[in-house]
């Protein structure tokens, strides 16, 4: 029979007959009760003798370093509440006193010899002291206790054991409220991440050749390997942007090579019947592993080092099972790639480049955008600055193509071609450091307007440092390319105490890549979650983190975006699975449109609701107008993102996002809008200034009115004088037109920038002294009628 049920049915004796019994049978109870904990209480020694023997077993086995326990979330543990079978502790012995409890507790606390008990088995003081406030409110609050926690507070109160018999309950205790001290050695088998060439066994089971193309920008390293790929029998272009995945696919089927395209948010199959064509061009991301191919191109390979995206080139170079791996890049990232090579059993073959078209640094800065000349292209770090730049050189009645990275990959497109035809009237492009890959563009200059740049490091910091070597030989390598009609590059900056640091910067070595990036997989997270069902799933991947272990030639990637949206979507009923695929949706956290769409998509997911097109086309407000300032125009580019996050989830989830096509349609005549919206962008910062100038949204009717009179006055007095400084503050606009007589005279030219500031400081002045007047008045009236009421108080 079981010790349970025995203990139950001598609970249920009749009173008589268990007194009779009592006293015989208590010891063996006690002693088959204690036998059912583990490590045995009693002695402090003999704990301390298993704790001893179980922290050498656990350092033998690894000597891993010791977890961060901040991360440890405590789970809730209830109390007990009044049991059907009566409380088998107080019949056995008799109920406790609470305030004799507490004593013991408080007693057990304060040892010394227990705190460093608790210490052997992972439980820091941090953790002890949260660990011992559960187990203290678990006793205190709970009806009634299991029996054998009942018979040892009991025995304690009797002076029948000693204090320190607690421990292993206490242990028990804390392992529920934190589960991962339970399964640490675990959970660092499942986080060792230091052989990763051991995850791609099909990789392993051929001998690959590696070729390394390296050299700087327009040295034709990738078109050397991508003529390899285009005379392959099979083949997969890995790129870093859809832009250059677009370019292989459209030049290898211009090329007479069918090819497919894969990217995170689109598959274009080239075979009428849907058939796999034998190549395949893909962002990184979205290479297959499994799949066997005579060539592989991997563009761009020095980005294994990316904070966030690493793993992505880590993945490929290990992991593609192809005859020829062909790798384009920059020579930092040569050592690196032969190391890792070393450990697959590989060699790489390097091939060295030189840039085909000269290139120099200018020793005088542009100073002025009147030194503009045509094939200049200005660089900046920040929208505000392109749009600031972009208002100017309108001023100066020249037109500019702005491309920056949240733009729509066709409207991209659209202003590169436009800023390349050598008919548009378009010969000036204000660009951030997005034109560093994926576009050909034909530039004379390049102008850094800045060379400080906001970046994020490897553990999620923001920083705001120098633009890196490696960074301004990318940027400044796109002038006087070998395609374009410029064939001597030049590179300055735009103020003249930037013009040292920029040369310094460039003169400088490229410092060579030291560790590739690494990502937990699902599979890997869902193993984490069988040890820790209840955790959640940021906090699941910040233990992964914590406990991974990797060789020093890689690192774990940020993970700070995956955490964002774990964390956004918590709530919301999915499994692990699904939850996973949602977070590692590629969306923009700056943009709260976009983090609401993902959050009411994985509601309707949850609800088992799907997706529709007319479903989108309500939640997004379709039809959607043309932008009337800048800040409509970022809206549309979120409502572009949306719909990219719908596509990329369609193709993971089809049958609760079923219409991708008709997404897609409606996504291309998004990007139309948005095109005429940045072809026009000069118009929308002007209305911008404008609308921020007069604060047409703050001023009330009343205060327009006010205003009006004023203005008519001042308007009469300087008909007819307008200038180019009124063409600069115009505001073309007619919904907002109407809104005020201020905005309408501006819009007429009747009102200029320093006139309408001029305005606003004399009817401020005016309102002040008429708020004083009025305050007076009031005071004095308010005096009157005081008195009035009060006779008597003088």
């Amino acid at each position: 029979m079981s010790f349970p049920r025995c203990a139950l049915l001598w609970a249920r004796l009749p009173a008589g007959r268990r007194a009779g019994h009592r006293a015989g049978h208590r010891a063996a109870v006690c002693s088959v009760l204690r036998a059912r904990v583990e490590p045995v209480p009693g002695a402090l020694g003999r704990v301390c003798a298993v704790a001893s023997a179980s922290s050498s077993s656990s350092s033998a086995s690894g000597g891993s370093k010791a977890p961060n326990t901040s991360l440890f979330v405590p789970l809730t543990v209830k109390p007990q509440g009044p049991s059907a079978d009566g409380d088998v502790g107080a019949e056995l012995t008799r109920p406790l006193d609470k305030n004799e409890v507490k004593k013991i507790l408080d007693k057990f606390y304060k040892r010394k010899e227990i705190q460093k008990l608790g210490a052997d088995y992972g439980l820091d003081a941090r953790l002890f002291h949260q660990a011992f406030i559960s187990f203290r409110n678990y006793i205190m609050q709970s009806h009634s206790l299991d029996v054998d926690i009942h018979i040892i507070l009991n025995d304690i109160c009797f002076s029948a054991a000693h204090v320190d018999d607690l421990f292993p309950f206490f242990l028990r205790h804390a392992k529920q409220i934190f589960p991962v001290l339970d399964c640490k050695d675990d959970l660092r088998k499942i986080s060792d991440l230091r052989i990763p060439p051991n995850w791609y066994p099909e990789a392993r089971a051929i001998q690959r050749k590696i070729i390394f193309h390296s050299g700087p920008t327009n040295s034709g390293k990738t078109y050397h390997a991508i003529q390899k790929y285009l005379s392959a029998k099979s083949g997969v272009y890995c790129g870093p942007l859809k832009l250059l995945a677009h370019e292989i696919f459209e030049k290898s089927n211009a090329a007479g090579v069918p090819c497919d395209l894969v990217t995170g948010e689109e598959r274009v199959a080239i075979e009428p019947d849907g058939k796999q064509a034998a190549h395949v061009a893909c962002t990184v991301e979205m290479c297959s592993v499994t799949t066997p191919y005579d060539v592989a191109v991997i563009d761009e390979i020095q980005m294994i080092r990316d904070p966030g995206r690493g793993w992505a080139w880590t993945r490929a170079l290990l992991g593609l099972c192809a005859e020829e791996i062909h790798l384009c890049g920059e020579s930092a990232a040569i050592d690196l790639v032969t190391e890792l090579m070393y450990t697959t059993g590989e060699e790489v073959e390097v091939r060295n480049y030189e840039r085909l078209t000269p290139i120099s640094v200018l020793d005088h800065a542009l100073e002025s955008l009147d030194n503009l000349r045509p094939g200049d292209c200005i660089v900046c770090f920040s929208k505000n600055d392109i749009y600031s730049v972009s208002r100017q050189i309108e001023i100066r009645g020249l037109e500019s193509a702005v491309i920056y990275g949240s733009l729509p990959p066709g409207t991209k497109l659209a202003q590169a071609k436009k800023f390349n035809d050598p008919d548009d009237p378009c010969k000036i492009l204000v660009a951030t450091d997005a034109i560093g890959m994926g576009l050909n563009l034909s530039i004379r200059r390049i102008i850094f307007y800045s060379l400080i740049k906001p970046t994020i490091n490897e553990k999620g910091e923001r920083e705001i440092e120098p633009i890196t070597t490696s960074q301004a030989l990318q940027i400044a390598g796109r002038a006087g390319r070998f395609s374009s009609k410029y064939k001597e590059g030049e590179v300055t900056t735009m103020n003249r105490e930037d013009l040292s640091l920029l040369k310094e910067i460039l003169n400088r070595p490229v410092d060579p890549i030291k560790a590739a990036g690494l990502h937990p997989t699902a599979e890997q997270i869902e193993m984490f979650a069988y040890h820790l069902p209840d955790t959640t799933l940021s906090n699941l991947i910040d233990i992964f983190v914590d406990f991974s272990q990797v060789d020093g030639q890689y690192f774990v990637c940020n993970m700070d975006d995956f955490k964002f949206s774990a964390e956004l979507i918590q709530h919301i009923p999915l499994s692990l699975r699904v939850r996973y695929v949602f977070c590692t949706a590629p969306i923009n956290k700056k943009q709260p449109f976009v983090c609401s769409s993902l959050l009411q998509f994985a509601r309707q997911y949850s609800r088992n609701e799907p997706l529709t097109f007319s479903w989108l086309r309500r939640y997004i407000k379709w039809p959607l107008l043309p932008p009337k300032n800048i800040k409509d125009l970022m809206d549309l580019e979120a409502v572009h993102d949306v719909l990219d996050l719908y596509l990329w989830l369609s193709y993971r989830f089809i049958d609760m996002f079923p219409d991708a096509s008709l997404i897609r349609d409606l996504q291309k005549e998004l990007d139309g809008i948005i095109q005429d919206g940045v072809h026009n962008i000069t118009k929308l910062i002007k209305i911008s200034e404008a609308q921020k100038l007069l604060n047409l949204e703050s001023l009330s009717a009343e205060n327009q009115s006010r205003l009006s009179g004023t203005v008519k006055g001042q308007a009469r007095r300087m008909r007819g004088a307008k200038t180019l400084g009124n063409k600069a503050a115009e505001t073309p606009s007619p919904s907002v037109g109407e809104k005020s007589l201020a905005s309408r005279l501006v819009q007429q030219g009747l009102l200029t920038a320093d006139m309408l500031k001029q305005l606003e400081k004399e009817w401020l002045t005016q309102q002040t002294e008429h708020g004083k007047d009025k305050t007076e008045h009031g005071t004095h009236s308010k005096g009157a009628r005081r008195k009035k009421k009060e006779p008597d108080s003088d």
